[in-house]
């Protein structure tokens, strides 16, 4: 009873301490103001890279001076995009981009719901060295697997010049695996016990229970996953071989290295398929970032 009544006093008093705090100060005029116009330099100065790729990308002549970013209204022109366009084949480019990336989110996804949820809900030998080998994958640099991969994929497999060869390095994702594996620790395990009593598998409750539940992980491994893959260069230049199947990042530096002097205005184009590159990154981030930030507000209200 003793306790109860000292809990209750504490209480009381805290209750008190509260009501007698004095309330937040209203931020002043001048201070809305001076968070304002910062907030709007640091808008300008994030935002001034791509409004000087976009105008460069649309000039007649080249002008890298900053003068440049301010062009007179008759020197813009989409020549750059028809140069751009005509060497290096930007629907097929985007395309193979589109394939590529597409194809390591999707293995991404299958793998790392399906890791992430046996690492999180399911007890079998070895669970912890296999999680604290994944996360010695997180520290390794991918230069340092690149030779056997490419021996494996390409003298083994026979996968050069092919959209499968690209994808396999990239098909698990360990942060995104960490990523679902915290999140599934993070669900109750009542919730997976009544489904194993009403005689649910282990894959019906991942389809059914888990995947529902986990769109707010789906939706963080998509947008980590995917400007990885869109903007590699390295390991689709060293496996693709026909121009027909490289990427828009791979053909823009074969572009840059080997005919961008046989176009009018080199800086200009270079700058168009940049631009090209960047918009659907852009895109995809504008679509599921309301999606990103709800879900993450919701989780953290839940706690």
């Amino acid at each position: 009873m003793s306790a109860s009544v000292a809990a209750e006093d504490r209480s009381a008093a805290e209750d008190r301490r509260a009501e007698d705090r004095p309330p937040p100060r209203a931020q002043t005029g001048w201070g809305r103001y001076a968070a304002l116009a910062g907030l709007t330099a640091g808008a300008v100065l994030f935002l001034f890279p791509f409004y000087y790729m976009i105008i460069g990308a649309l000039q007649k002549s080249p002008n890298t001076d900053i003068s440049g970013a301010f062009p007179q209204p008759g020197n813009l022109t989409f020549d750059n995009f028809v140069d751009i366009n005509r060497a290096i084949n930007l629907a097929g480019t985007l395309l193979s981009s589109v394939i590529f990336t597409g194809g390591v989110i999707l293995a991404t996804l299958v793998l790392g719901l399906l890791a992430g949820y046996a690492l999180a809900q399911l007890e079998f030998r070895g669970k912890q060295l296999v999680f604290n080998a994944m996360l010695l994958l997180l520290i390794i640099p991918f230069m340092l697997l690149m030779i056997p991969l490419y021996v494996m994929i390409v003298r083994s497999y026979g996968l050069e010049d092919n959209y499968l060869g690209m994808i396999l390095p990239f098909a698990v994702n360990p942060t995104a695996v960490f990523i679902f594996r915290q999140f599934f620790m993070q669900v109750p395990q009542d919730l997976f016990d009544s489904a194993r009593i009403d005689g649910a598998s282990e894959l019906q409750i991942l389809t059914k229970i888990a995947v529902p539940l986990a769109k707010p992980a789906i939706l963080t491994a998509m947008i980590v996953t995917f400007i990885g893959p869109w903007n590699e260069f390295l390991w689709p230049f060293l496996i693709t071989k026909q121009a027909d199947m490289q990427p828009l990042a791979v053909a823009l530096g074969s572009f840059i290295s080997n005919v961008a002097g046989s176009v009018a205005n080199p800086f200009g184009a270079i700058l168009a398929g940049a631009t090209v590159l960047a918009v659907p990154a852009v895109l995809a981030f504008l679509a599921l970032q309301r999606h990103f930030v709800q879900s993450n507000l919701g989780s953290g209200v839940k706690g």
